[in-house]
């Protein structure tokens, strides 16, 4: 596995997929998240949580470059944590608020590289995946948490490397976010200390790699606008039609790379709402598994693990045009109604070679297989400090990256298309019976919390996932058993299921 090319990577087309499926466009009329976090190949990415917590006064948390006093409590969270941070690319709160974030690239970031480069650089401030933790584990709702990381923002800024063994020229960049509780959601856009943020109630909405809120908004930063007058970036004149992303945009990186993507999320959210179905999470794993089919573009030339494009299923390109792998999918549950709990179904690596597995908010600790890194384990270090991951057992997150590359064959793909098919049965097979237990799991845990049991709810949960996880190991290594072999029964989903 190389290195990280440092020199590349100032170039190089970074990018996530947010999007959100409001309640009249869900077929149950739950909130839905969809998000991919697309990491260079070594970065992994373990399922994590953390407990309701209570803080004594005076007590601070240490942050990759910033110390800040922590909250007098703190709500219980899961999310992905790369190895070496401590926040999420993507999580949620006991409250059933979840949050998914974004690269983007904008002229006052490009003015900090600049600055970086000549040794007069900005003082480094918080990551955008820690603020996305830290609005989890201090906002109630939506809009709560997005108050607590514009707060943030604005007292602490951004700056500094969110890429192992990157300077901090190479591998700094603002956020933004999606938002949403069972309720709303917000697209909440970062700039520096500035912000800009959309609401949104009905429908759909899609992010990608550049900012997205032009002429309509709901909330900014008081000095937005001005801000972007003073640097020239956009007129006095024009100050009643003010564009957000036309003014903060910065137009030396490529927007194709990301404009596809999210128009691709669009077109695709669009066609459950046209058969007058609504989105399911079935519909969402389709989409986090695209990678063009069924368009004029006809999906990958030879094959997805040696991309013509970048999708959103990302997979690293031998040509160095994409940033890596996909290093975690999700997709969050917010149901309105008290007889749903809030719920993940989470993927590690790419979603196309992968399988999603069901957690639930409030089952308690997860099993260690899920939050175990690779040889470096997980800690907080600064990314340029960061040294690279690589696979260890013992580890879920690692299970599945050397799936993939068994998937793949060699750098060129040579073996996906015929091997991913196979592992694609299986892991189908599996989620359609996970399916039905979940509901079965579920409904037990509600009526448990009703009458106020609810550790025995917790532990019903917790059984779920920790059944759900054991078959997905023993599913992987049949499948690696057969790959490997020259003979064998073809691989076949194994259940514990009653």
């Amino acid at each position: 596995m190389a290195a990280h090319d440092t020199t590349a990577s100032r170039n190089l087309p970074w990018s996530c997929d947010n999007f959100v499926v409001l309640g009249n466009a869900s077929l149950t009329g739950a909130v839905m998240l969809g998000k991919n976090s697309d990491r260079p190949v070594y970065d992994s990415q373990p399922l994590v949580n953390a407990a309701r917590r209570k803080h004594p006064a005076g007590e601070k948390l240490q942050l990759a470059y910033v110390s800040i006093p922590e909250a007098e409590e703190t709500y219980a969270t899961i999310g992905s944590a790369p190895y070496w941070c401590w926040g999420y690319e993507e999580g949620m709160n006991e409250h059933g608020v979840a949050i998914g974030n974004e690269a983007i690239f904008t002229k006052d970031l490009a003015a900090d590289i600049t600055a970086q480069r000549a040794g007069k650089g900005p003082g480094k401030g918080l990551l955008g995946i820690e603020l996305l933790r830290l609005g989890l584990e201090r906002g109630k709702t939506a809009r709560e948490s997005m108050q607590v990381m514009t707060s943030l923002l604005e007292e602490y800024g951004q700056w500094g490397s969110a890429v192992p063994m990157a300077p901090h020229a190479d591998g700094a960049y603002n956020n933004s976010y999606i938002i949403a509780d069972p309720r709303e959601a917000w697209v909440l856009e970062t700039v520096g200390k500035r912000w800009i943020a959309r609401r949104f109630l009905h429908g759909t909405a899609a992010i990608s790699n550049q900012p997205s809120i032009r002429e309509s908004w709901d909330l900014a930063s008081g000095d937005l606008i001005d801000y972007a007058i003073s640097q020239g970036w956009w007129s006095e004149e024009e100050r009643n039609r003010f564009d957000f992303a036309f003014a903060y945009t910065d137009f030396q990186r490529p927007l194709q790379v990301s404009q596809i993507r999210v128009q691709r999320s669009r077109e695709l959210l669009k066609k459950p709402e046209g058969s007058h179905r609504g989105v399911d999470v079935a519909w969402m794993k389709r989409i986090l598994r695209d990678h063009y089919e069924d368009t004029l573009l006809e999906g990958p030339y030879f094959n997805p693990a040696l991309p013509d494009f970048l999708t959103l299923c990302m997979h690293s390109s031998p040509a160095s045009f994409t940033w890596g792998n996909t290093a975690s999918s999700a997709i969050f549950v917010l149901p309105q109604s008290e007889d749903h709990l809030p719920m993940l179904w989470w993927n590690p690596v790419t979603p196309c070679t992968g399988l999603y597995m069901p957690v639930f908010m409030g089952a308690g600790d997860l099993p260690a297989l899920l939050s175990k890194a690779g040889t470096v384990g997980r800690a907080v270090i600064p990314p340029p400090e960061a040294n690279q991951d690589q696979y260890e057992i013992g580890s879920y997150w690692w299970l599945f990256r050397n799936l993939l590359d068994l998937i793949k064959g060699d750098e060129h793909g040579n073996g996906f298309l015929e091997r991913q098919k196979i592992a694609r049965q299986t892991f189908d097979e599996l989620e359609k019976t996970w399916d039905t237990r979940v509901a079965k799991a579920e409904a037990e845990a509600v009526t448990l919390r009703k009458h106020g049991q609810m550790e025995k709810a917790a532990k019903v949960l917790a059984a779920l996932t920790a059944a759900c996880i054991e078959e997905a190991v023993a599913a992987v290594e049949q499948i690696k058993a057969y790959l490997t072999s020259t003979s064998g029964e073809r691989p076949k989903a194994v259940t514990g299921s009653k």
